[in-house]
């Protein structure tokens, strides 16, 4: 059973489980100045939404060593995924900002034995999501015909 699956990455015992999520959520509220009276504040819409999962990696055990580099080549194609977690919640559509790992404990080849690990997502509007994974290829279509590709490119 999946802890939490971003696209099609699963977070998991059999892969790589995370020990620790923290989220943040931001709200904006910018601030005039005012003479004589604290600054005036204005509700002007959500903020970033983060989560940061850390988690202890060892390969030998769960998983292989090119686990993380899934999550690598998904972060390179700059697309956002849609998170559920293992209840089956939809959490949105998220994109990679940052994965960083600290390997330790050394077998002689030079390769870690525990690999410590940390992902950072963050929060993007649902339209900016490919339902499928992918990008759109920063167009703003997602699923186009031959149509609209037509009507596009003349």
């Amino acid at each position: 059973m999946p802890m939490m699956t971003l696209g099609q990455f699963v977070f998991g015992l059999d892969t790589v489980a995370y020990q620790e999520m923290q989220r943040a959520t931001d709200w904006r509220h910018p601030s005039n100045s005012r003479v004589g009276a604290r600054p005036a504040r204005q509700y002007v819409g959500q903020g970033d939404d983060t989560i940061t999962f850390t988690g202890l990696f060892v390969p030998e055990f769960r998983g292989g060593r090119k686990t993380l580099d899934e999550l690598r080549k998904m972060a390179d194609a700059g697309s956002a995924y849609a998170m559920v977690n293992g209840a089956g919640d939809n959490l949105g559509a998220w994109v990679i900002q940052r994965l960083s790992e600290n390997g330790s404990v050394f077998v002689k080849e030079g390769l870690p034995r525990r690999i410590d690990f940390t992902v950072e997502l963050a929060r993007v509007d649902d339209a900016q999501a490919d339902p499928s994974g992918g990008s759109d290829g920063g167009t703003g279509g997602g699923d186009w015909d031959d149509g609209d590709f037509w009507d596009w490119w003349m």
